[in-house]
């Protein structure tokens, strides 16, 4: 069997660490392209603008979702085979994904298009709001099949054993966004409109280099070949990820079912406070959603392998880095409330005192969700597509929906703060359940190499 070096790697903590870091910094810094619209929006335009950024964000959801869904899916069909030496069908595999995924994404971006103005409406956009509304989403959709792109070659980055190769692309098209924003919108004045071609350019940078990056360098473990039609593997790698993508389509839900609840609770102000709790979760839960595409390719590999042994250590080892990450995450949102809140507003607003006090309610949810979010990724690259699913779909939409629900009609806004804590810790009872009964099947507690 043909060896990858890269994924066929010892087991040890600084081990991993240095193999999932590129995937890590790649979802943070891709996480932060909402943010740094959100900031410049907020800051040199306003809190209208502003809300109107969250409220497009549902669409901009959507193709987060599908690239996360083909890029894990589709990382777990290859890592396996690359485990197995299958190289070539390896290929094959990735070239059809791939392009069936162009032709998705182009279809999603025409159907917004042409139902903008009901889709705004269903999003609960409304007078000036939805003007800035419209102003976002028009120059953003042409760019929604390069985002599906570049969030599918981080993940296949790391299944060919290069992330530090997506790490750089990431951080260039990052560091285009924010020159871009700034430049568009402070420099050229072209107002929210100008935060949308910086984003859309940031997602195409990366995109087109991972299309270069795959057709000349021959000698990885991936690279474009000619395809062979295979709608199994389509459709196994749509079922495998899907659970990425219900999360992400899930997030769509729950961040209209935020912004309509605090519309009718406190107005502008109270969608302005709601976005700036889920933007600054995008960015912190980013590190354990990175770890986790990071971790996924080594679970594939080494479960194709036959690696019992090496699957019980990588499985400790992320329990313990989900577990303190999500402590640390905690204590450091709740001690630096206020200048995260800063980032967004400034001091002694309405805005600036709802989100400070929602933040130090907020933060108690990261103690279950990276532990969550890792086990959920963990049954992706293990191929176990149906319960990866039901822990998405039970977190981020069946729970979350019920708590938001119920806690704001009776404790009000306050409700609206502990909605997430609740409903990760019964999602947390659920994922132990699945992890427990599913422990023989996988060998990921395997005590001794």
């Amino acid at each position: 069997m043909e060896k990858n070096n890269a994924l066929d790697r010892k087991i040890t903590l600084p081990s991993v660490l240095r193999f999932t870091l590129p995937s890590i910094v790649m979802m943070v810094i891709t996480s932060l392209y909402t943010v740094v619209d959100g900031t410049f929006v907020s800051r040199l335009i306003g809190t209208d603008a502003f809300s109107a950024v969250n409220i497009v964000y549902p669409l901009m959801s959507v193709t987060i979702g599908l690239g996360t869904m083909f890029g894990t899916g589709l990382t777990a069909i290859v890592s396996f085979k690359l485990g197995e030496g299958r190289k070539r069908e390896a290929s094959e595999n990735f070239t059809f994904v791939l392009l069936s995924t162009v032709v998705l994404g182009t279809v999603f971006s025409v159907f917004c298009f042409v139902f903008l103005e009901p889709l705004l409406t269903v999003l609960g956009a409304e007078g000036a709001v939805k003007d800035y509304c419209r102003a976002y989403a028009l120059p953003l959709i042409p760019f929604f099949t390069a985002n599906i792109l570049q969030l599918q070659f981080q993940s296949l980055y790391v299944a060919a054993g290069k992330p530090q190769i997506g790490l750089v692309a990431t951080v260039i098209g990052g560091l285009l966004n924010v020159a871009l924003d700034y430049l568009f919108i402070a420099c050229f004045h072209m107002g929210i409109a100008g935060a949308a071609v910086g984003t859309g350019i940031g997602s195409l940078a990366p995109a087109l280099f991972g299309i270069c990056y795959f057709t000349f360098i021959r000698k990885g473990e991936l690279h474009f070949v000619k395809p062979r039609i295979d709608w199994r593997v389509l459709l196994y790698t749509t079922a495998n990820g899907s659970s990425e993508m219900v999360n992400c389509l899930s997030t769509s839900v729950t961040t209209f079912l935020f912004n309509r609840i605090m519309i009718g609770l406190l107005g502008a102000d109270g969608v302005a406070a709601i976005g700036i709790l889920l933007y600054l979760d995008f960015v912190l839960t980013a590190v354990v959603i990175g770890y986790s595409i990071g971790t996924a390719p080594l679970f594939g590999y080494h479960y194709g392998a036959g690696n019992h042994a090496k699957l019980g250590r990588l499985f400790s080892l992320s329990g313990w880095f989900c577990l303190v990450s999500g402590a640390v995450m905690t204590l450091g949102t709740f001690l630096f409330a206020d200048p995260l809140a800063r980032i967004f507003t400034a001091s002694g607003t309405a805005v600036y005192d709802l989100s400070v006090a929602g933040l130090k309610i907020y933060a108690l949810c990261f103690l279950a969700k990276g532990l969550n979010i890792f086990a959920s990724g963990m049954f992706t690259a293990y191929g176990n597509g149906k319960v990866s699913a039901i822990l998405s779909l039970l977190r981020t939409f069946a729970f979350l929906t019920l708590c938001l629900t119920v806690l704001s009609a009776v404790f009000g806004v306050n409700g609206v703060w502990f909605a997430t804590p609740v409903a990760e810790a019964l999602s947390f009872a659920v994922t132990l359940f699945y992890v427990l009964r599913y422990r023989k099947t996988y060998h990921y507690l395997q005590k001794k190499v």
